[in-house]
């Protein structure tokens, strides 16, 4: 049993595995009022894409988190944008937008597939949310993060956070 952990733990990572950098693919969140966005709109922008769960306590303070560094960074050229991925989202998510007030876009999918091909997620594997990608200018998604990566840990999460913002913004055009 001792044996097959340590490939028990390389298959893990293996399912986990992406590539980095990528060309971000496009993606259509529904907004309520069901008007489709699209991110290929913020073309030109540096984007933070956060999917998310509306219950998740864990999601609910990285909207928070998000919502300061969307509000200061935008006029840099930071366009934040969230989709909820849960069954019933467009019903939760107008009591989630009253009650977290986002200082950004949220909406919803219910295209799982399309998200964790966004993602590059095994759908064999359970999504740890929130689920974070941090896309430059060039349209070029450079980093992502998940749920129970260290990244995300509630004790730096707001740091890491401006710190991979902090990044995006300081890489130029190309």
């Amino acid at each position: 049993m001792l044996k097959t952990l340590p490939l028990a733990f390389t298959l893990a990572a293996l399912l986990h595995a992406v590539d980095l950098p990528r060309k971000a693919p496009d993606f259509t969140i529904q907004m309520n009022g069901g008007k489709p966005l699209q991110l290929s709109r913020y073309k030109g922008k540096s984007i933070v894409v956060l999917f998310i769960l509306t219950t998740c306590p864990h999601c609910q303070k990285a909207v928070s988190c998000l919502s300061k560094d969307a509000a200061e960074f935008a006029p840099q050229g930071l366009q934040v944008v969230a989709a909820a991925v849960e069954e019933g989202a467009a019903a939760h998510l107008p009591d989630f937008i009253r009650v977290f007030k986002p200082a950004f876009p949220v909406g919803y999918t219910a295209d799982y597939d399309g998200v964790f091909r966004f993602m590059q997620h095994s759908p064999k594997a359970v999504p740890h949310m929130p689920l974070v990608a941090f896309i430059d200018r060039d349209g070029i998604i450079r980093a992502q993060y998940e749920g129970t990566d260290a990244f995300l840990q509630d004790s730096v999460i707001e740091a890491n956070l401006r710190k991979g913002i902090a990044g995006l913004l300081a890489q130029p055009a190309k």
